[in-house]
């Protein structure tokens, strides 16, 4: 997967947020957006992600001009190819973990799905959850969820917004892992950050606080 961006803007209500962007990423690539609370990360990462309107510039997946798709094809853009992890983990409390990875009622008659369920569940330590009610589980476990569905999914981009915040350590450092782990799968994991840590380890880091209309710095830095 591809995404290019060219000279885009991000407004809310008239206000211009973030003005100039222009970026390429690819498969494979941990990308960190930072950048001062307020300055628009949450709003790019749903921008970027098809959930908001595009007003100005350009927006590229693999070549192919995204920026007044009809919501038929963001939908299956999103059935097809993408995955979202946010803050609070999008998961349904009432069904069961398993659930929540296939979004699906019954397998029964594809075993095959699943196993790899249960192997995405295993991968970030829930395979013995799996028949809990996900309103059981932790934040931090929650949060890995969403990662095992999109794991699952086979996402081609990851969105993941603030995907470590309010974590204890070591779910923190278990979710950064695993958003490791699907860039190296050939992911293009993009995420919202405050936590340093996470940061360092992105293939790269854009500094949206350079794109703020005060503020017109080199916005690229290699991690």
């Amino acid at each position: 997967m591809k995404l290019q961006v060219h000279d885009l803007t991000i407004s809310v209500e008239k206000h211009t947020l973030l003005s100039g962007l222009t970026f390429e990423f690819h498969s494979g690539q941990l990308v960190g957006l930072i950048g001062p609370s307020g300055c628009g990360k949450t709003t790019l990462l749903n921008t970027l992600g098809l959930l908001l309107p595009v007003h100005q510039g350009s927006l590229r997946y693999d070549g192919i001009e995204a920026t007044h798709w009809k919501q038929g094809r963001i939908s299956s853009f999103w059935r097809n190819h993408a995955s979202f992890v946010i803050q609070d983990a999008g998961i349904d409390d009432d069904e069961s973990v398993l659930y929540n990875v296939t979004l699906k009622k019954s397998l029964r008659r594809r075993k095959d799905r699943q196993q790899c369920a249960l192997q995405a569940l295993a991968q970030v330590g829930l395979a013995e959850r799996a028949r809990d009610k996900a309103r059981v589980l932790s934040g931090g476990e929650q949060r890995r969820l969403a990662i095992a569905r999109s794991m699952y999914r086979q996402s081609s981009i990851i969105f993941a917004d603030e995907p470590t915040a309010s974590l204890d350590e070591d779910n923190r450092a278990l979710v950064e892992s695993l958003l490791i782990r699907e860039a190296q799968r050939g992911a293009l994991v993009i995420v919202s950050t405050h936590d340093t840590s996470l940061a360092q380890h992105c293939t790269e880091c854009v500094n949206l606080g350079a794109y703020q209309p005060s503020a017109r710095k080199d916005p690229h830095m290699r991690a």
